[in-house]
């Protein structure tokens, strides 16, 4: 009587497991970006890194030259001009790697990325405010403006 009541356990056991065994597709590795705001430019998760520390870098200096009249020549002299700290100043951003040229009546910011690619584009902004990008090359000036 006690084999019954053990055959239905086991075919219970096998009924239950046997989808759970279904060999399911795996998550595919190339995730789809999700964009981070309404009109986000960035196209992976490193570039809205990349810009948002532009972004940060760029609103630091418009500061910076509203309080002291200049625009700061290091990053150093961001730290607490706006959201900028003082962690923000090492200029490895992830796959990104911060370049920052300043002078008392400009600047230029660049971000590099370790291998370029569609969603690794360089960018490059100067004091007017503006982020370029290329996918290509090093951007600069003459690169398209990101929307």
């Amino acid at each position: 009587m006690t084999k019954i009541p053990l055959r239905f356990l086991a075919l219970m056991i096998l009924a239950f497991a046997a989808p759970l065994s279904a060999q399911t597709p795996a998550p595919d590795s190339q995730t789809t970006y999700q964009p981070k705001f309404h009109g986000d430019p960035a196209r992976s998760d490193s570039e809205a890194e990349a810009l948002a520390y532009m972004r940060v870098v760029i609103r630091a200096q418009h500061r910076f030259q509203k309080q002291y009249g200049h625009y700061a020549t290091s990053l150093t002299d961001l730290v607490h001009s706006g959201s900028f700290t003082k962690r923000m100043v090492d200029p490895h951003r992830g796959d990104y790697t911060a370049g920052f040229k300043g002078e008392k009546d400009k600047f230029v910011l660049t971000m590099t990325p370790q291998h370029l690619d569609s969603e690794h584009r360089s960018f490059y902004a100067e004091d007017d405010g503006k982020i370029h990008a290329d996918e290509n090359k090093p951007a600069d000036a003459d690169s398209p403006v990101v929307k």
